[in-house]
């Protein structure tokens, strides 16, 4: 199915054919354009590592939050050393990623 970028805002549209109006912003059909063939290519790339950035922050907040408990637990200083070792990973790893998906929407990357 051909994708469609609307040329005001941005929006990646798929579909036979562009839609009567833009759905984010109203432009007319007149302002999207088709996208290539390799424009198409680096659009799905992108949504699928995307993807991926988003379910790993999923993981990492749900590590993050069986972390605290374990420090709240606190059953020995040694499984605390490793729970807190966990929520330092889980909460940089997030700062990270938040970081590149950033750079990816200011790139035109998220579609």
């Amino acid at each position: 199915m051909p994708l469609w970028k609307c040329e005001v805002c941005g929006l990646v549209y798929e579909g036979p054919e562009p839609p009567e109006k833009c759905p984010k912003c109203g432009a007319p059909r007149e302002k999207f354009k088709q996208l290539s063939e390799q424009e198409e290519k680096l659009v799905l790339r992108s949504r699928y590592s995307n993807y991926l950035h988003m379910k790993a922050l999923t993981l990492l907040r749900e590590l993050l939050q069986v972390a605290e408990e374990g420090i709240k637990d606190s059953l020995d200083p040694g499984c605390v050393k490793i729970f807190t070792e966990e929520k330092e990973f889980a909460l940089m790893t997030i700062q990270k990623i938040m970081a590149e998906l950033e750079i990816h929407m200011k790139k035109g990357k998220w579609n």
